[in-house]
């Protein structure tokens, strides 16, 4: 069973940001306005400063996944169990550590 696609970035430009924790790809909007499909503990869409935080413009390449659940390039990039959706192939910056354990309990918290 494949998941709900995440948003399809609206624009290719400089807005784009990839989420650290899942690598996925949207404009700043999009993650206000939604959040991250992948990493909802975040609750981008509540807290904006966050997005900031576990976001960046800073990566390379773009891959566009509609099956990531039966895709080798997905497996590959082990976002195979993420949601459909656009994905960077690296990025340039790790998780802040300070949110690296806070990312534990956020997901803990809603799980």
């Amino acid at each position: 069973m494949v998941s709900a696609p995440a948003q399809i970035p609206t624009s290719f430009g400089h807005e784009l940001r990839a989420c650290l924790r899942c690598r996925l790809v949207k404009t700043y909007d999009q993650f206000r306005d939604a959040g991250c499909e992948n990493c909802p503990f975040f609750k981008m869409e509540e807290d904006h400063e966050r997005i900031v935080e576990v976001t960046t413009p800073n990566f390379n390449g773009i891959i566009s996944v509609m099956d990531p659940s039966r895709s080798w390039a997905a497996r590959w990039l082990r976002i195979g169990k993420f949601a459909p959706g656009c994905y960077t192939l690296a990025v340039s910056e790790p998780l802040p550590e300070e949110m690296q354990v806070n990312h534990l309990k956020l997901y803990l918290a809603t799980n």
